[in-house]
């Protein structure tokens, strides 16, 4: 089986992903998405439930918030070693989003009015704050504030989702994430081509 799954800090993470994926993802590949119940419930669990995934080809993708970490990077190296410790080192890869998942949403102001049904939103994306939302401390609040408290974090992101538009480099955070995405959707393809080509092989050497 084709399968990417998703360790994620919280639900609204996989919310968005949930209405995101199905556009970007080929059809053969099976998403599953984990949520966790914040991110040091995530980091207790995750090398458990790596270590234990029964399907042998599956690929992982971790993915949390900066929050107010200081260093991004720090927080990458501690979960890629969470990964090593599970065995998953090879097939695992971890996406941080900086500061927040919100910093994904203001990259893309277009999405966040056609999902929230607000009009007038997208206009402010040239504005500074807009243009490189990842440098945000707090990019929910900024979110709540924009949308006059009308985004929910779950039931905001399932929406905004849907419209994300997944070449948008506005946030370099969002940027990665896609890219990783594709990174192990095409590792995902290439196996199953090569398992699909090794079975025809030995079948016509046993027929």
């Amino acid at each position: 089986m084709k399968e990417l799954v998703f360790l994620l800090e919280e639900e609204s993470a996989k919310a968005m992903l949930e209405s995101l994926l199905p556009r970007i993802l080929d059809a053969g590949i099976k998403p599953r998405l984990l949520a966790f119940e914040g991110k040091q419930d995530l980091e207790k669990q995750m090398v458990k439930r790596m270590k234990g995934y029964l399907n042998p080809h599956a690929r992982f993708i971790v993915m949390r918030d900066q929050d107010a970490a200081p260093d991004c990077r720090a927080v990458k190296e501690a979960l890629s070693a969470r990964c090593a410790e599970a065995g998953r080192q090879g097939v695992a890869m971890v996406r941080i989003a900086c500061h927040e998942l919100e910093s994904f949403y203001l990259a893309d102001l277009a999405a966040v009015e056609s999902g929230l049904g607000i009009t007038g939103l997208a206009k402010h994306q040239s504005t500074a704050k807009f243009r490189s939302p990842d440098a945000l401390q707090k990019p929910s609040n900024e979110l709540l504030t924009l949308t006059k408290q009308r985004y929910q974090k779950v039931s905001g992101s399932r929406a905004i989702g849907h419209h994300l538009n997944a070449g948008n480099e506005r946030s370099s955070s969002f940027k990665n994430l896609i890219a990783g995405i594709k990174r192990m959707e095409l590792e995902l393809l290439a196996l199953h081509s090569q398992s699909t080509r090794l079975s025809k092989d030995n079948s016509q050497v046993a027929g």
